[in-house]
């Protein structure tokens, strides 16, 4: 099995003071059962400072270490919200990028593989707890559950698909490959084909 590195979302617990690493079992399942061994990356694993300079680094060691084929940006939190996820998930773009790794950007993780290629969000409505049906080059029915989308297509990126109030649903970058669904295939009590396929396709399994 390919080992992909999976990014894992923040949940903060101020009554505890702590912050936890959390993913959703259904995406570890999805992962397993498409011929994936996810491995969860932990935040925090390097720091910066407030002009941006990195003071720890010990996510290039689990990278060495690890030596993900492959790699999962989850879904979870806004970009901007958590500091440390946005720092794991950009190291872990670039690392993709210098070892041209395949990438699927989830929900959030298409947002931030936006955000990180100079692309903009934008607050969107009815995209909350709904269902899309799709049009483009995926034309399938899926989930939605974020309140933010994708202000244009990002450099270097090209449009897969759209709903149907004209937001961007996904995308696929033009040389690396890279993908950003804003759907999250695990959330579906029967696992989608077209999901299944695009994935194995994209990892080349």
């Amino acid at each position: 099995m390919k080992v992909v590195a999976l990014s894992q979302r923040v949940d903060v617990f101020p009554e505890r003071g702590e912050s936890r690493d959390a993913i959703d079992q259904r995406l570890i399942a999805f992962l397993v059962a498409v011929g994936f061994l996810p491995v969860p990356v932990p935040n925090g694993l390097c720091l910066q400072t407030t002009d941006g300079k990195l003071t720890q680094d010990a996510l290039h060691d689990w990278l060495h270490t690890v030596s993900p084929q492959a790699i999962v940006l989850s879904g979870g939190n806004d970009v901007g919200q958590c500091s440390s996820r946005d720092l794991t998930e950009g190291r872990l773009l670039a690392h993709a990028r210098s070892h041209s790794l395949p990438v699927l950007g989830i929900c959030r993780g298409m947002q931030m593989i936006a955000h990180w290629s100079g692309g903009g969000l934008k607050p969107v409505t009815g995209h909350v707890r709904t269902r899309h049906q799709l049009t483009g080059k995926i034309v399938a029915e899926v989930n939605s559950y974020h309140g933010y989308a994708l202000a244009g297509c990002p450099e270097g990126f090209e449009v897969l698909a759209c709903s149907g109030d004209g937001e961007i649903e996904a995308i696929r970058h033009r040389s690396l490959p890279w993908e950003g669904w804003m759907w999250h295939p695990e959330r579906e009590d029967v696992w989608a084909p077209h999901d299944v396929h695009r994935l194995q396709q994209l990892f080349g399994q």
